[in-house]
């Protein structure tokens, strides 16, 4: 595997096909891990977002965010449904996997990590974690946002910290639509390579929230599991967005509804 160098141009995105009117890369777990691990040294290259049926629903509601996922680098199936809409020979880009594989395997070039968002505490026990479990892993920072949007000494301060430390990669663990949105508003102005929003991985691997046995994530039932760990918070989510994404898709296969290509 080749890798960039800062002056090099991005590494192409590999195909996409159309879910929704949603570019979504035709790639495996292992073909993103690489591509990752392709921008080391390099900077602003962009962002990924991890596609799932929640955040393809929402996008059809909200214009600015289907444009985020259609300017993203990279968005990968992150959700079962998604594998099973694309080409042969594609897999699940699962985000807690990604973030495993690129800590793993980025320890042999170098990248260097940084960690933003999650609750109170939980970046730094992710932090100690993951350098537990991959010793030699370059972590440079972290940092826990308040719950709200930064203010503008805070953007400064963060984009500063950014600049010295000059990470790799920015993990950016927010949720759904608020991680997509900043990265999108983020992503051009700090010195970085690249920034990937990976959501719930920040309380799987931490260990503050139990991740679903990987038999019913291979089914696409992990949303169940969730969904019965996290009632109140979830029970809203995937109540109402999953029927709307399968009604949506529906719509496509039907040819009931047009969803333009990106």
């Amino acid at each position: 595997m080749s890798l960039n160098s800062a002056d090099d141009p991005p590494t192409p995105a590999p195909p996409r096909y159309n879910v929704l009117g949603i570019g979504i890369a035709a790639l495996t777990l292992e073909g993103a891990r690489d591509l990752v691990l392709s921008v080391r040294g390099a900077q602003r290259r962009g962002y990924i977002c991890l596609g799932t049926a929640h955040g393809l629903a929402e996008a059809q509601r909200d214009p600015a965010l289907k444009a985020i996922y259609r300017a993203a680098w990279l968005t990968t199936p992150d959700g079962m449904p998604l594998v099973w809409l694309g080409p042969r020979g594609i897999s699940r880009v699962y985000g807690p996997d990604l973030m495993l594989a690129v800590c793993d395997f980025g320890r042999t070039v170098g990248l260097r990590h940084f960690f933003y968002g999650g609750a109170p505490g939980v970046a730094g026990t992710l932090c100690e974690k993951l350098t537990a479990r991959f010793p030699g892993l370059d972590v440079v920072g972290s940092f826990t946002p308040p719950y709200r949007p930064l203010n503008l000494d805070e953007t400064a301060a963060f984009r500063a910290e950014i600049a010295r430390t000059r990470p790799d990669v920015i993990w950016v663990g927010l949720g759904t639509p608020k991680q997509e949105k900043f990265m999108a508003e983020h992503w051009a102005a700090l010195d970085a390579g690249v920034l990937i929003g990976v959501g719930a991985a920040f309380d799987f691997h931490s260990g503050r929230v139990p991740q679903a046995p990987r038999w019913l994530r291979r089914l696409g039932l992990e949303w169940l599991f969730r969904l019965g760990t996290e009632p109140r918070r979830l029970g809203p989510r995937y109540l109402k967005t999953n029927p709307r994404f399968v009604l949506h898709v529906l719509a496509q296969l039907t040819g009931f509804k047009k969803y333009p290509p990106p």
